[in-house]
């Protein structure tokens, strides 16, 4: 049985501003093991960023408020003090954040950057540092790494910064890795090789992965479980073979009609979710997606939980249609005859 490393309950994250209380987590459950790859998957401000940067601590501050418990190896992080966060943070749990180019800094050499994450929590001297800094560019695929470790980031592609990070993030073998949109501004191949990377490291260094995303094609890659994410809520979460074939919420309809796909006749233009995201300061009534959507009816202005409905075995949503209902709307709003709102 693989050992859990990370057990997630009712997590709640809300931040006190002038205009109001953003709910930007609401509720959150997951776990994860040694060895698995979590997808955390929705629109831009669902709540994935804010989840994975409380597991690391990184949005404390006076006004913010947090509910529930983030259990690392059976340890609250929520209720660690700042000093026990640094030496877990990077350690023990890593983070890949979006943009390479902003994350390092672009006055040092990118080998000094590895070095100083290494030697920030392992007594090492400076020359055992660089040696683990060229084999860590070494194994992200970097070539001739000896020389490349002494260049600075403005040296490398995109790709190759991307690849920087992750040397950068895995350089003290840490259990969890959390990319947070890793493949964000690169071509598609490039976004290939990252995803087959980080995978094959998750093996090689024997991890577990949050990758966090708003394309489902990303996490169709690598994911064993797939959270599907809105308003700072999860409507969804099953594995993933059970949310692409047997999807049971119509955000999660939304979000997958609007991926080209290469078994069907193409289409005139892409399918999207018509209208806006709600507001994490007024959410709407009820269900947090009857504003845009298609199928919303009476019942829908309560607030359904996230139950298994089906027969899959963990496979979760938060809708009020019946399992009959779905299976009949399903097809016509992944043909794309009913993304928007009614």
């Amino acid at each position: 049985m693989a050992e859990r490393l990370l057990d997630v309950k009712d997590l709640k994250v809300r931040f006190a501003t002038e205009d109001g209380i953003v709910h930007a987590v609401d509720g959150v459950n997951f776990t994860l093991d040694r060895g698995e790859v979590l997808g955390i998957v929705g629109e831009s401000g669902s709540g994935k960023s804010v989840t994975a940067m409380t597991i690391l601590g990184l949005t404390r501050g006076t006004n913010t408020q947090y509910e529930g418990e983030i259990l690392y190896k059976g340890e609250d992080l929520i209720r660690q003090s700042e000093g026990r966060l640094r030496s877990v943070r990077g350690a023990q749990i890593a983070m890949i954040f979006q943009d390479p180019m902003t994350s390092l800094n672009p006055v040092y050499k990118v080998g000094d950057q590895i070095c100083e994450a290494i030697r920030a929590h392992d007594d090492v001297s400076g020359r055992t540092a660089r040696g683990r800094a060229v084999e860590l560019l070494q194994q992200v695929g970097i070539p001739n790494p000896r020389q490349r470790v002494d260049d600075y980031p403005h040296q490398f592609s995109g790709g190759m910064r991307q690849r920087a990070m992750i040397a950068m993030a895995l350089s003290c073998n840490p259990d969890i890795l959390i990319a947070d949109e890793p493949t964000t501004a690169l071509d598609v191949t490039i976004q290939a090789q990252i995803l087959e990377l980080i995978d094959k490291l998750k093996d090689d260094f024997d991890s577990a992965v949050i990758m966090i995303t708003h394309d489902l094609g990303v996490v169709a890659e690598v994911a064993d479980q797939i959270l599907v994410m809105y308003a700072g809520r999860v409507v969804e979460h099953g594995g993933k073979r059970d949310v692409f074939y047997d999807p049971q919420h119509p955000y999660t309809w939304g979000l997958l009609g609007s991926i080209p796909r290469l078994d069907r006749p193409k289409p005139k233009r892409l399918h999207s979710i018509q209208g806006s995201p709600a507001s994490l300061i007024n959410l709407p009534q009820g269900c947090k997606f009857r504003p845009r959507c298609p199928h919303a009816f009476e019942k829908c202005h309560e607030e359904p939980g996230l139950e298994n409905r089906i027969e899959q075995k963990g496979h979760l949503d938060r809708c009020w249609l019946t399992v009959e209902e779905k299976k009949r709307l399903r097809v016509t709003t992944l043909a794309g005859e009913a993304v928007g709102a009614a």
